[in-house]
């Protein structure tokens, strides 16, 4: 199969045949092999009812729904779980990503050898202030902490070599790092493409200010992991050693300045440094302690079920 199209939604009932419509004319056009897997989201609309009704007039198209909302990193990692295609698009199902796009994205993954293609939304028909300053903010910081050239991390078009959405654990709000995650599982080929933006012709956008604010804490946790992730010691005992070493360095200065310079001087339990000591001893020891208890975790965790799919369809 060439090509699976995962299309993760919530209360988009007036755009979801229409997108399909779009999405098998292209394909059909192209002579190309497609599924198109629609991931429910907890819905509460007729979404579903409109996935099931596609599903029963084209085998080529799967449906997906949770029992409530667990977010869209899930339902790609649900979605991704799932294709066959040589090459998985990823897109919106409010219409303002365009189908046209996937015959050229494909031939870049396919012909090109890329791992990854990210659209990249040039020009914007969304609000400045609410929507298109704080995506530039956003992508600002990302490029600076992630290191990835790319000018929009938060475009949900983009196009993956199969092995990729495979090998990529997709968790939390962490959708929109997945090149991040790819390149810390080794897929460094990654490039992005200038896509068309259209309006959004119905409903009303997700986006908000707490998936803004959550943006920048998942960024920070992305980081953490990559650098730490796989030996919590290394980041914990570092601190702790350096909280310990203060600690006795005030201890040791002490025990100097009461045998030696000042013998009948205040008691150490009345000084300042005593408690210095003290709270850095005792907090670079539990830094020792959350780093065994990271690594104790590290080994003995098991993947556990992160959202419950309560049908699916084709």
């Amino acid at each position: 199969m060439n090509v699976s199209v995962v299309i993760p939604l919530l209360n988009e009932q007036d755009s979801i045949e229409e997108l399909h419509d779009w999405i098998a004319s292209v394909m059909q056009s192209n002579h190309m092999s497609y599924e198109i897997l629609f991931v429910d989201d907890g819905s509460s609309d007729f979404s579903w009812k409109v996935i099931q009704k596609i599903c029963a007039k084209n085998n080529s198209v799967k449906g997906i729904k949770f029992s409530k909302n667990f977010g869209k990193s899930q339902a790609l990692h649900a979605g991704f779980a799932r294709t066959s295609g040589d090459v998985v698009i990823t897109m919106d199902a409010d219409l303002q990503d365009s189908p046209d796009e996937i015959p050229v994205l494909y031939n870049m993954i396919k012909d090109h050898g890329y791992d990854i293609v990210s659209g990249w939304k040039k020009i914007r028909y969304d609000s400045f202030f609410s929507k298109n300053l704080p995506s530039k903010l956003f992508n600002w910081a990302a490029r600076k902490i992630s290191g990835l050239t790319l000018n929009d991390f938060n475009c949900g078009l983009k196009a993956y070599r199969n092995e990729v959405v495979k090998t990529i654990e997709v968790y939390g709000e962490m959708h929109r790092y997945i090149p991040v995650l790819a390149v810390n599982s080794g897929f460094t080929n990654i490039t992005e493409k200038v896509v068309i933006h259209q309006a959004r012709k119905y409903g009303k956008t997700k986006f908000g200010m707490e998936r803004f604010v959550n943006g920048f804490l998942d960024l920070i946790t992305i980081w953490f992991i990559s650098k730490f992730g796989r030996r919590p010691m290394h980041f914990f005992g570092f601190l702790g050693v350096i909280m310990f070493v203060i600690g006795l360095g005030f201890a040791f200065y002490l025990g100097i300045d009461k045998l030696f310079i000042n013998p009948t001087g205040r008691l150490i339990a009345e000084r300042t440094e005593f408690f210095i000591a003290l709270t850095t001893m005792v907090i670079g020891s539990q830094f020792f302690v959350a780093g065994f208890l990271g690594e104790i975790i590290l080994q003995n965790q098991k993947n556990k079920e992160r959202y419950h799919i309560s049908k699916e369809s084709n």
